[in-house]
């Protein structure tokens, strides 16, 4: 007990004393969260409430709905396909492996940053001066921070900064599969796919669940791209995490009213979301184990 006594204590102040104070909030209302226990009012599932009756919580679910499942099946095939790509024996194989890891290296503030000065830029950007290059004005006349397509141009950002990493993550997994089964393979006369679909993705399995699974946590924790995207509160791009600011702290210059307690509220839906969704992918990805 006396060996585990200090990493006990930090557990106990790091993660279960915040934990508990959080869920209390919830049930009371407080204008800030540093609000002494005296000064908070028990409101009951009042803050509960009003989120579910908010137009701007129902936006915000249904945006992380789609970052999570239409980001997630494009993030995670690119990273998948460019991780069979470099195993597959391909030339300048580091070289491919740095550029495509190379975004992950960039905070999320200077790589949207880039996306939304530079690649999106109505008049002078990347997007567009290569799209008009190759002929197809239809992209090239698109403004991608218009409300009509800002959410879309957030969430192709995002994904392009996310692949890199995932790419290393199934990269690691395809490269312990010993090279015998392939050659095996081939010699009984199995193409690339089969020798994918029946080798490759089963002996990855673990690793594919992995990777759902950072995603999901990743994508319902979403903000900074948000907050770059839409520096205000933005039905279009507003996220779970990024309304929970809004109503903890509040936004510059707009006279934002404080309501610590349906941030709580908000804190304890979102981790309730993540544990559903890990429990849903260890149902429907169950772990199996696999020797070769």
């Amino acid at each position: 007990m006396g060996a585990l006594g200090p990493a006990l204590l930090c557990f106990l102040v790091m993660f279960v004393y915040p934990l508990i104070r959080t869920v209390m909030m919830s049930f009371h209302c407080l204008p800030s969260i540093s609000s002494r226990s005296a000064d908070w009012e028990f409101v009951g599932l009042k803050n509960y409430t009003s989120l579910f009756t908010s137009s701007v919580f129902h936006s915000a679910m249904g945006n992380i709905l789609k970052i999570w499942l239409i980001g997630g099946v494009a993030t995670i095939v690119l990273a998948l396909l460019f991780a069979v790509i470099l195993t597959s024996g391909v030339k300048w194989k580091r070289f491919w492996r740095s550029a495509i890891y190379l975004p992950n290296t960039v905070s999320a503030v200077a790589l949207s940053t880039m996306w939304l000065q530079y690649v999106f830029h109505n008049k002078f950007g990347l997007l567009k001066q290569l799209s008009s290059a190759v002929g197809l004005e239809g992209l090239a006349k698109i403004n991608w921070t218009s409300p009509q397509y800002l959410f879309w141009g957030m969430l192709i950002s995002y994904v392009y900064g996310c692949v890199g990493y995932f790419m290393l993550i199934f990269l690691s997994g395809i490269e312990r599969i010993p090279r015998d089964l392939y050659e095996s393979a081939i010699l009984d006369g199995a193409g690339s796919f089969k020798q994918f679909w029946h080798i490759t993705f089963p002996l990855i399995r673990g690793v594919f669940r992995t990777c759902v699974t950072l995603w999901t946590i990743s994508s319902v924790n979403f903000f900074t791209w948000a907050k770059m995207f839409s520096p205000n509160i933005n039905v279009k791009t507003v996220t779970p995490v990024y309304l929970l600011y809004n109503k903890v702290f509040g936004e510059a210059n707009t006279g934002t009213v404080l309501d610590a307690g349906s941030g709580a509220a908000l804190g304890v839906l979102v981790a309730l979301l993540v544990l559903a969704a890990h429990l849903i992918m260890n149902r429907i990805l169950k772990e199996e184990e696999l020797e070769y």
